[in-house]
């Protein structure tokens, strides 16, 4: 099978089309055959070289954490998914033609969303209402932030606020906080402002999808107790305040994948797209994404199937 194999730490040159073997399904594991996968920046973080706990990385390598596509195999034990079944899922080494995964990787993709921009969902949308509903944790009578509301990791966020039935203020920047309003959140607030984040009410926690620079200069909005959740870097100063910090990574669950691609396929949840690439142009994607998109950028591994 081809595939996009990560030969050295650096530039997206460091990428190379190769022909790999197959992988093999083990018991509770399914193979897919991929239609799209997505760029995400833990891609190009990787292939720069971090290092990230839980995650090793021994070269040549396969990126990639999003995969969706046709079932083509399944191991024994397996029962929710059969041969042809339309998946997405959270999965290593994506930027190939075949992929295998366990089982609690994948989730269905319904009618009405078609496989190639289903690939742009499960980090995204996994790691912004995870971050909130297991990390933040706000009991429906709070007031959060989510910061970099606009992002796909964001939009999730406040999408999954939202479904709590706490207070959302969608912090972005000056040129967006009109864009932001189209949230339906309580309150917009432009996070290059000094002075518009004093409009801030105090608050319970933040949902900071941007990293610590930002978040920094809000610390004096959260109240003694509340709580930081973070998906980059953790807030220096936070705990001399007060504050709890909690890192979150993104985790395989099934059941809130699948409800997350419904909301998506019924346009409760939008998550823009920004381009869409060939897999021969997979550095060229990946250069295009880490430039700042302005939306997700979908890889096409296969032009086989991928419609509705």
């Amino acid at each position: 099978m081809k595939a996009a194999v990560l030969v050295g730490f650096g530039g997206v040159d460091q990428l190379e089309l190769r022909e790999v073997p197959e992988p093999n399904t083990a018991a509770g594991q399914v193979k897919v055959r991929v239609i799209a996968t997505s760029i995400n920046p833990i891609d190009w973080k990787l292939r720069e070289g971090m290092k990230r706990p839980g995650m090793s990385l021994e070269l040549p390598a396969i990126l990639g954490r999003d995969a969706s596509g046709e079932v083509v195999e399944v191991g024994s034990g397996v029962t929710r998914f059969r041969p042809g079944a339309r998946v997405t899922g959270l999965v290593m080494g994506a930027y190939a033609e075949r992929v295998v995964a366990k089982d609690e990787a994948w989730a269905e993709v319904p009618e009405g969303l078609s496989l190639p921009d289903a690939a742009a969902l499960p980090l995204v949308t996994l790691t912004g209402s995870q971050l909130v509903e297991e990390s933040l944790a706000p009991p429906p009578s709070a007031t959060i932030l989510v910061t970099g509301a606009l992002g796909s990791v964001g939009r999730s966020a406040v999408f999954a606020a939202k479904r709590l039935g706490v207070r959302v203020w969608a912090g972005v920047r000056r040129n967006q906080t009109d864009a932001a309003r189209a949230l339906a959140v309580d309150g917009v607030v432009a996070l290059d402002d000094e002075i518009d984040c004093r409009r801030l009410p105090t608050l319970d926690g933040i949902a900071d999808t941007v990293g610590a620079p930002v978040t920094e200069r809000l610390l004096d909005r959260v109240r003694r107790g509340g709580v930081v959740a973070c998906v980059a870097s953790d807030p220096k100063g936070a705990q001399e305040r007060g504050l709890e910090v909690r890192h979150h990574w993104a985790h395989p669950d099934p059941k809130r994948l699948a409800a997350l691609l419904r909301a998506v396929a019924e346009g409760a949840l939008v998550i823009p797209i920004a381009k869409r690439f060939p897999f021969a142009q997979i550095r060229e994607a990946q250069q295009f994404a880490e430039q700042g998109a302005g939306g997700k950028v979908l890889v096409l591994v296969s032009d086989r199937g991928g419609t509705a």
